[in-house]
């Protein structure tokens, strides 16, 4: 099975850009991303783009207020956006950019563009099981992400750390660089939105769906050769639903 589809049967989710996250824990105990998606208006992409790009760059190319834009590529949000700030904390949020122009651009040149802005989120990253230490500012950008939500079922959640560690040390093991995250959405969302919680999965190229990560027999490896059962078990039980979301960076309208 290819790297990848093995990838989104078991794992993947959300950063959120060839930003700093070494940095950002330096800074603070966690890092943390403001997201949200944006429907444009399809009679206007080309004003939209231009309006964006002209924003971000002006207001949001310095950290811990960067912004990325990732076009939606797959799913149910297919041509819509995701604009993503961070990383940053809470306290950030307290001088976030507003004064000096910020939000009369946003309203007067960025929205009349915009047919919906939808999903604001806070997503905090778990540092425990994700394996991204090895992605700095000096990295080379990771141009698709592939984002899975997952929906955790009622009473179900004493499972999510240790199902996530085996996981995550799976990944450590494998040959290669693996970056893949695990974020928490900060703010309750019930079982009608879901959006509890999202892996994320980097690559740099389509290609490397091609590329078999032998997922399985490195999982055996480090959690035990009986484990794959009560793994795929324990899954299905937290879990009440997964969906996966392909989501390709824009450099052209993001702010660095």
């Amino acid at each position: 099975m290819n790297k990848k589809v093995l990838s989104i049967l078991i794992l993947s989710l959300f950063l959120f850009g060839p930003v700093s996250i070494i940095s950002a824990q330096e800074e603070s105990s966690y890092a943390m991303w403001e997201s949200f998606y944006i429907t444009p208006d399809n009679t206007k992409l080309k004003a939209f783009g231009e309006a964006m790009a002209k924003h971000n760059k002006k207001y949001h190319n310095e950290a811990p207020y960067t912004a990325n834009v990732y076009n939606v590529v797959t799913g149910p949000n297919t041509g819509k956006v995701v604009w993503r700030m961070g990383p940053l904390n809470y306290s950030h949020l307290d001088g976030r950019p507003s004064d000096g122009g910020h939000d009369e651009d946003w309203r007067d040149n960025v929205m009349p563009n915009v047919k919906k802005i939808s999903s604001g989120e806070y997503w905090k990253q778990d540092s425990k099981v994700s394996n991204l230490d090895m992605m700095t500012e000096d990295t080379p950008p990771y141009k698709i992400l592939h984002v899975r939500y997952w929906e955790v079922a009622k009473g179900k959640g004493y499972q999510i750390d240790h199902l996530l560690g085996q996981i995550s040390k799976t990944i450590k093991d494998m040959d290669g660089d693996n970056p893949w995250g695990v974020f928490d959405n900060e703010f309750r969302q019930g079982y009608k939105i879901g959006r509890h919680l999202a892996t994320v999965g980097f690559s740099k190229s389509w290609a490397e769906y091609d590329d078999d990560m032998k997922f399985k027999e490195h999982f055996l490896k480090v959690n035990g050769e009986n484990s794959w059962n009560a793994f795929d078990r324990g899954m299905s039980e937290t879990f009440s639903n997964s969906w996966d979301e392909i989501q390709e960076y824009n450099a052209t309208l993001s702010g660095n």
